[in-house]
């Protein structure tokens, strides 16, 4: 177990916590970090009877105000592990910072895949398999949109109304403040897609990064637990069928990037059986999905260009970066919300 690997964690003194909050754990416990992301700091945590948890903390520095909030990560799996939402067990959670620098909460370790590409897609299921996983995944997403946020707990999250509008000036704003390069398709599109939003028909929880690699799958292909809920919060459920649309690549779209998505193996279910299968089961107008996939293709583009402005000044190693290629995505993702919000 290596310096590296231990980044974040204070071993003696994780432990005792552990020991005193994490029923059935038995030492000694062993700490080995779960690569992946570019966010949080994921541990998993073996003990002596080789039972496994996982240890998520928030990453190393100055942290932006409210960014990689775990309580609420923890909180959104405390709420929804008694519903039908797959999630892993909210186990415990951490606040005292005199414990390892941070708040860190500890969850259930879920077996399965992560497809995080097209090599593992392939390498995991068959193609009536990998058709099950998308058709997985909008239930899923279904699941998540039709609990009542107020009966498990979660109607404080935050604010309900123009979910929208408030992505729309968030995003805007870390776009402005972190500008490495001009793009000014990017400022016509955040005023025209304002202008356009559409009525926000309900208030769920929306997870804010709904898409397969934040996904755990079994070996059925089915959805065995979302991950990552560092941004969720209360908002309009349509903005994650968008995101998870824009997500969902297929042969033939443009995209930076795109032949590294899980989705472009042979057999995953088409963009539009996806819609059809969310439909299926919603209440909502789906008329307006558009809209929703032009807003996060320029919600993308904005954050493709944090990316680059990080990797341009310096603030971020570049080696073996494509940093070029990040700076195109943000054109590439400007031009694509225009395509879609003008046909």
């Amino acid at each position: 177990m290596s310096e590296a690997a231990l980044l974040g964690v204070e071993p003696a003194s994780v432990v005792d916590w552990l020991l005193h909050n994490i029923a059935g754990l038995q030492p000694p416990v062993e700490f080995t970090n779960i690569p992946g992301g570019h966010s949080n700091l994921t541990y998993l945590v073996t003990d002596r009877k080789r039972q496994r948890f996982v240890l998520r903390r928030p990453p190393l520095g100055e942290l932006l105000p409210g960014a990689h909030d775990m309580s609420r990560e923890f909180r959104a799996i405390s709420a929804l592990g008694p519903t039908g939402v797959p999630v892993p067990q909210a186990l415990g959670f951490c606040d005292d910072h005199d414990v390892t620098g941070a708040s860190f909460y500890v969850m259930s370790f879920v077996e399965g895949h992560v497809l995080h590409n097209e090599q593992v897609a392939t390498a995991v299921y068959s193609p009536e398999s990998r058709h099950r996983v998308g058709l997985s995944l909008t239930e899923a997403l279904d699941a998540l949109h039709s609990v009542d946020i107020d009966v498990v707990g979660v109607g404080n999250l935050g604010r309900r109304e123009d979910y929208v509008g408030r992505q729309l000036r968030r995003w805007f704003r870390q776009y402005d403040a972190s500008r490495a390069m001009s793009v000014p398709l990017v400022d016509e599109l955040y005023e025209s897609l304002l202008l356009a939003r559409p009525e926000q028909q309900k208030a769920s929880l929306v997870h804010g990064d709904y898409r397969l690699g934040n996904c755990i799958t079994d070996d059925n292909g089915e959805i065995a637990a979302i991950l990552d809920w560092e941004i969720c919060t209360l908002g309009d459920p349509l903005a994650d069928v968008g995101y998870m649309l824009v997500t969902w690549a297929e042969p033939g779209d443009e995209h930076q990037g795109i032949s590294m998505a899980p989705s472009m193996a042979p057999g995953f279910a088409t963009k539009d059986e996806l819609l059809e299968r969310y439909a299926s089961a919603s209440d909502l107008d789906l008329s307006p999905v558009r809209f929703y996939i032009a807003f996060n293709h320029w919600k993308s583009a904005c954050i493709n260009e944090g990316v680059y402005a990080r990797y341009v000044k310096g603030q971020k190693p570049a080696d073996g970066v494509d940093v070029d290629a990040i700076g195109a995505a943000v054109e590439v993702q400007a031009r694509l919300a225009a395509q879609v919000l003008q046909s």
